[in-house]
């Protein structure tokens, strides 16, 4: 059985979507691209410096991609999720008492927001606009 990359018409089947990354904080993003590639077999898929920050994307199952984060407090874990239509979403949540933790915000797939559940796990969910950017291999343009 392949690995199946989940598709944007499966985020219309759930309330938060699909899955689409895991955004980890990182002390050493170099230390931490070895340990994911070199002792767990993943795959890189990218690894750029931009704007002061290192960030790694490393494809270790066939669920969302790793995205290790030199500007991100570590340990930490965000999840990214995709949904099919961000401002449908986002009323619908807001019409149940969801708020946002913050403004929306571009990421390189598309228009995102972060917020927080009760307990404050924070998470996020975007709508991809720019289809499938980041696991495609995206790597610094400047």
């Amino acid at each position: 059985m392949s690995p199946r990359s989940p598709t944007s018409a499966d985020a219309a089947n759930s309330p938060l979507g699909v899955l689409r990354f895991l955004y980890m904080g990182s002390s050493d993003v170099g230390k931490d691209l070895d340990y994911y590639t070199k002792v767990l077999g993943g795959k890189k898929v990218w690894d750029f410096t931009s704007m002061g920050t290192r960030v790694a994307a490393v494809q270790v199952s066939s669920g969302p991609l790793l995205l290790l984060a030199g500007h991100r407090r570590a340990p930490s874990v965000l999840p990214v999720f995709e949904v099919e239509n961000l401002k449908v979403s986002v009323r619908e949540f807001k019409s149940h008492g969801w708020q946002p933790d913050g403004e929306e915000f571009e990421i390189p797939n598309g228009p995102c927001y972060l917020f927080k559940d009760p307990s404050g796990n924070q998470m996020a969910i975007f709508q991809d606009v720019r289809p499938r950017l980041l696991e495609s291999g995206f790597h610094e343009t400047g």
